[in-house]
């Protein structure tokens, strides 16, 4: 069993409507397209609380720079690293580096999304995932996609260009889906939705995400109720055989 993430910043649930490889992907999956994410909803406080399991109160980090823990609580990777799994990380916004703790992770990649645009940057860490899964043994692989939040800043949450740079991010999800030896566990998800050209309030738009499950674990139509972005790391854990952190508040969704 290996495990894979796949996180589009931003991505709004409702945005999938007519998104052709979305649609494809909900039909065999369990899935949720109401789950919750965590207040502030920033992207740097919503990915702390994927990877620790805890409300952005409790970790500390609620802006997009990075707070160091006061009372520190174990991430997904050092579980993970701990019980001798490998992760690897693909993103192209920098903040996210101080997800994991050093020598938790055995290989990393970043492009700079912000310098190389981040729809190239997408392709990039779409290409390196794809030809690092074909070849290695990892147990756990999380792969971030900056684009679309970047079109929503820009353009507008829900305008023709968000919606394009959606699109765009599911056409590298299908690339990396089909590239993916069968005993794979997908997640495909978001940090956050967005308003206008803005995010971080406690309103729907930007509090929503979507949570989709894919894989031989997973039942196809099956609903994931009372989903949060906290559940995410204690799912990986539970796929893996690896025990949760027994400070982590979310629950496995299988």
């Amino acid at each position: 069993m290996r495990t894979l993430v796949i996180l589009v910043d931003g991505m709004r649930p409702d945005a999938l409507e007519n998104i052709l490889p979305a649609q494809e992907l909900l039909s065999r999956s369990a899935y949720t397209l109401n789950a919750q994410s965590v207040m502030p909803s920033v992207t740097l406080p919503c990915h702390m609380s994927l990877f620790h399991s805890v409300d952005p109160a409790r970790h500390g980090t609620t802006t997009n720079t990075y707070a160091p823990q006061v009372r520190p609580i174990r991430g997904l990777c050092e579980i993970l690293a701990g019980s001798g799994k490998k992760c690897a990380f693909f993103y192209n916004w920098e903040e996210l580096r101080d997800l994991t703790r050093p020598g938790s992770l055995v290989f990393s990649f970043f492009c700079k999304g912000d310098v190389i645009g981040y729809d190239r940057a997408n392709q990039i860490v779409t290409d390196a995932a794809i030809d690092y899964l074909k070849t290695s043994d990892t147990d756990f692989t999380f792969i971030y996609l900056g684009h679309t939040d970047m079109a929503g800043h820009q353009y507008g949450w829900m305008s023709d260009a968000y919606m394009q740079a959606v699109e765009d991010s599911w056409i590298c999800i299908g690339r990396i889906l089909d590239s993916l030896p069968e005993d794979y566990t997908v997640i495909v998800t978001a940090d956050h939705g967005g308003h206008a050209r803005t995010h971080g309030m406690d309103i729907p738009e930007d509090m929503t995400i979507p949570i989709i499950i894919t894989g031989k674990t997973a039942v196809p139509g099956q609903t994931l109720e009372n989903a949060t972005i906290k559940d995410i790391a204690p799912t990986i854990t539970a796929l893996l055989g690896v025990p949760a952190d027994p400070e982590w508040e979310g629950k496995s969704l299988l």
